[in-house]
């Protein structure tokens, strides 16, 4: 029987970025996942705060060279690479001079959020999927973790709904309690916008806060996981009445296990 392959989509992951929620699970989860004999592929934003000398980060012409196109601008996509020597696992870093650069993740040293955060999870999620494309590598889970992945499952859903390799792809996402004040730039659901994605599938995204960049997600994904104990009451709401595969929200001791077989009852509907 061939191994079932899992891609982790995460915003953060230590040892690269320090160890927040989101980066711990984005480290031990796919550990623990190949552990149990599932292959695994990580992918994350090579913020400008990481430090590439330290961490043995290089580039892989192979991958990288393509121009992803937002607003109308062309925007080289770089494509590194480095190593959890412990665990034996590869970490793909999504990287652009422009969007990762400055040395920050989401803020600027005045606690404001970057005002190209929409663009940058654009460049982000489109980054993804067309290294996975470049890699050949077809992944029978992407699961998400982090607002920063939210466009992941919309873009399977529609704008790469007819590409071999994403056809039988289920797309898992974790919510979590990573809130911010703010909104994405007012136009953002414009820019989003690709082949096949409707009006429609963009609603929510007219008003891109916390709350409907989250709802977004889930409703592209095929299940969800309560990363946090505590989530946004509306949020929370929300995916009651969506009525998907939930599972729910699961301590340090048992996650992995439960991930696991979440994932294989998913695949197995």
């Amino acid at each position: 029987m061939e191994k079932k392959r899992i891609l982790f989509a995460s915003q953060e992951v230590s040892p690269y970025l320090p160890e927040t929620p989101i980066a711990k699970i984005g480290r031990e989860l796919p550990q623990g996942i190949q552990e149990k004999g599932k292959e695994i592929r990580i992918f994350m934003p090579r913020f400008g705060k990481i430090n590439e000398r330290r961490n043995q980060l290089h580039e892989v012409i192979r991958l990288s060279g393509m121009n992803l196109i937002i607003d109308d601008t062309d925007h080289p996509l770089v494509i590194k690479v480095a190593s959890i020597q412990a665990a034996k696992m590869q970490v793909y870093f999504i990287d652009n001079e422009e969007y990762f650069k400055r040395k920050a993740v989401f803020l600027d040293e005045e606690g404001n959020f970057f005002a190209d955060n929409d663009e940058r999870a654009i460049f982000y999620a489109r980054g993804v999927l067309e290294t996975i494309k470049k890699l050949r590598w077809v992944p029978d889970v992407i699961h998400c973790h982090g607002w920063f992945s939210h466009l992941i499952p919309l873009y399977i859903k529609k704008a790469y709904n007819d590409d071999p390799i994403f056809q039988d792809t289920k797309i898992i996402y974790s919510v979590y309690d990573d809130e911010f004040s703010t909104s994405l730039a007012k136009e953002y659901h414009k820019k989003v916008a690709l082949e096949n994605i409707d009006a429609k599938d963009l609603s929510l995204l007219e008003k891109p806060n916390f709350v409907n960049i989250y709802k977004q997600a889930i409703q592209f994904s095929d299940a969800i996981i309560k990363g946090s104990e505590k989530l946004h009451p509306e949020i929370d709401s929300f995916i009651a009445d969506i009525n998907k595969p939930t599972l729910e929200y699961q301590n340090e001791e048992e996650y992995v296990n439960a991930y696991s077989n979440f994932y294989d009852e998913i695949l197995e509907q």
